[in-house]
């Protein structure tokens, strides 16, 4: 099996070797980077109402080859057959001649979104933006008054709306950036997107196109315009799915309550097709969820009071469970169909809740049987690789799901813990997720209808796949004292914490104390799951491979701590910023919807933050007749896809560690 090599760490990938490739300073030599060289912009045709009518009984149009890419019907261009057609619940499919008829006002709709789903071998007109556009939203009043303006009135229905694409090559191999929550909540967390992740997508020229999992934005929708440009310079059509975050909030009833994404982005679910492969955009955030419709069976209490305590319900509603059963049906069964949604499932995380996993997962486990898939999810802001038969205690009761029969990947955060925690070398907070992995994003590579996937750390390289440090009696104690005060209420707590990060030895230095109480390495593989093999080697002795804290056999959260996480998780100095600039705001930080957070002495992170349980971590008990002396510990990890990634860790045994700090006395 091949293995992948390092990345020049500090030099995007794009750049290397560019210097062999055309003269410095040329135009040529950046004519890779950035995306493609050219993509075919445009928008949907829509002909005007010719009588007047507010909605018509039918919604009639044609899909066509736009062979001049002007975005218009005209003489000679030819109609595409058997293309998908919907109007939210039916789907269509065009005659010979590219023309599609759905019901509209004959089957009670009075407002609706069209869509039209891309056939393989095709490619979309996009906007400045690079957002596909292949919809159209009939909404004669418009939305009813929102903070964020929803969609307009569109007015009576159009004569004809028209759907024009170009053909392009039918790919049969074909690569993809997935993120799941990017969630800035001011416009310096959009900078912080900019910088974690547009950045990064720009300077590949391998990606088909990207998508973001939901939770695009952080509840100010006002944002959604800075940060389309700044997820534009990809380069590459950007796909979006919603989010518990992307509604408007003020909405008091589902039906509206993405009516800004919509008028932003495009429909809230859709399809499309890329050589074998079936990508299906899910909206299963139902907001407000009320107590008729989501609290019958009594686990859902939270739902009971929308109009004075409004909140969201995992659960794909019932107009898409029409139409996801008409797509399927209209895809052919070689095809790998790609599901993307924002609330996964399932989940390791949040095994036991209602509010976090999707109601109906096993209606769609029934839909999709025989099927090749792959479920792909947010949320959680947790990277998880859960594999087909795969089985978490909760999931049963919470959502009458068994070993999930599908891969479901849930593709951690760009925004990692809510851009918590302090800034790393590129400027942007380390934010690293629950689960222990660091901001970033997910590479899938997709061959026919197989694929594998790849997560990409932010800032860092290709091989960079694992942390690794060692769980020792040292460790622990630090831990534990910090744990108790941070969960002390304030007013019962001294407000300067018991230790501080220099307070903690060197824990790469095993004791005699350590061995006595047992020494862990802890491996956690960001991406690893129940297919991953690890193994490990001290020095030349035989290898020995380390054991997955958790089995995926229907028990619950194991305690896995993650010494490497925890480190930087209890111990933030970003709480301490102060200056005299007479700026209240800048004093400490602010996280979510302006919480203030500091300015104090450096604390932990919040308990919810801390990697205290992880489906992706290996322990390895570290034995206790190593000689005096430095080590070294390498890892090699073969993924379920066969991926190859390697690390090594230096460590020392000693009886007692030295003192830590300069040797003043020697000097006197």
């Amino acid at each position: 099996m091949k293995t992948i090599t390092p990345f020049i760490i500090g030099v995007s990938a794009a750049f290397v070797g560019l210097a062999d490739a055309a003269p410095a300073g040329s135009a040529d030599a950046f004519s890779a980077l950035g995306g493609r060289s050219e993509l075919y912009r445009g928008g949907v045709e829509v002909i005007p109402s010719d009588n007047g009518e507010v909605t018509r009984e039918f919604a009639e149009g044609r899909v066509f080859e736009d062979r001049n890419r002007n975005g218009k019907l005209d003489r000679g261009e030819r109609g595409l057959p058997r293309v998908r057609v919907s109007n939210g619940y039916d789907v269509a499919l065009t005659d010979h001649r590219g023309y599609y008829k759905l019901p509209a006002k004959s089957r009670g709709l009075n407002e609706f979104t069209l869509f039209v789903t891309k056939p393989a071998g095709f490619e979309l007109p996009v906007n400045e933006d690079n957002v596909p556009q292949f919809s159209y939203h009939h909404i004669p009043n418009g939305s009813p008054e929102l903070r964020f303006g929803g969609l307009p009135a569109s007015g009576p229905q159009p004569k004809a709306v028209n759907f024009p694409m170009v053909r392009g090559p039918y790919k049969k191999r074909f690569k993809i950036a997935v993120s799941g929550d990017t969630q800035p909540y001011s416009n310096n967390e959009v900078g912080y997107v900019r910088d974690s992740l547009a950045a990064e997508l720009a300077a590949r020229e391998d990606l088909e196109l990207v998508m973001i999992e939901g939770d695009i934005i952080g509840d100010d929708l006002g944002l959604y315009p800075r940060l389309k440009k700044t997820l534009s310079v990809a380069g590459v059509p950007v796909y979006l799915t919603p989010g518990n975050h992307d509604i408007d909030n003020d909405a008091t009833s589902d039906k509206h309550s993405l009516d800004t994404f919509k008028r932003e982005w495009g429909p809230a679910y859709y399809s499309f097709d890329v050589g074998d492969v079936h990508f299906v955009v899910l909206d299963n955030v139902r907001y407000p969820c009320t107590p008729e419709s989501d609290n019958a069976d009594g686990k859902h209490g939270y739902c009971d009071n929308p109009s004075t305590a409004p909140t969201y319900n995992g659960v794909i509603d019932e107009a898409q469970v029409e139409w996801l059963t008409n797509d399927i049906a209209a895809t052919e069964e070689h095809k790998l169909i790609v599901l993307n949604m924002h609330i996964p499932l399932v989940s390791f995380s949040d095994m036991g809740s209602t509010k976090h996993q999707t109601d109906n997962v096993a209606w769609l486990y029934e839909l999709l049987k025989g099927r090749p898939a792959l479920a792909l999810a947010g949320h959680t802001h947790n990277l998880e690789n859960i594999v087909a038969g795969e089985f978490y205690q909760g999931w049963d009761d919470a959502v009458g799901a068994g070993p999930t029969p599908i891969p479901h990947i849930i593709t951690g955060a760009t925004a990692g813990s809510w851009w918590s925690g302090d800034f790393d070398e590129h400027n942007a907070p380390m934010s690293i997720q629950r689960m222990g992995a660091p901001r970033g994003y997910m590479l899938f590579e997709f061959t026919g209808s197989q694929f594998t996937s790849t997560f990409k750390a932010a800032g860092k390289g290709p091989q960079e796949q694992m942390s690794v440090d060692f769980l020792s009696p040292t460790f622990l104690s630090w831990y534990q004292i910090l744990k108790e005060w941070a969960l002390t209420p304030e007013g019962s707590r001294s407000p300067t914490p018991p230790l501080n990060i220099n307070d903690l030895p060197d824990t790469s230095i095993l004791t005699a104390a350590d061995f006595a109480g047992g020494v862990s390495a802890i491996i956690n593989v960001w991406n690893g799951s129940k297919d991953t093999r690890v193994w490990t080697q001290i020095d030349d002795r035989p290898p020995v491979e380390a054991v997955r804290t958790q089995s995926g056999t229907g028990e619950g959260k194991s305690n896995s701590l993650d010494p490497f996480a925890l480190k930087k998780q209890m111990y933030v100095y970003r709480y301490a910023a102060r200056s005299e600039s007479g700026e209240a705001r800048a004093q400490g930080f602010e996280l979510f919807n302006g919480a203030r957070f500091g300015a104090a002495d450096p604390q932990p992170s919040g308990a919810s933050m801390w990697t205290e349980s992880s489906n992706h971590i290996w322990s390895l008990n570290i034995p206790g007749d190593l000689a005096q002396g430095a080590h070294l510990l390498k890892i090699h990890v073969r993924d379920g896809y066969g991926q190859v990634f390697t690390s090594v860790k230096a460590f020392e045994v000693m009886d007692e560690r030295p003192a830590p700090y300069f040797r003043k006395e020697v000097f006197e």
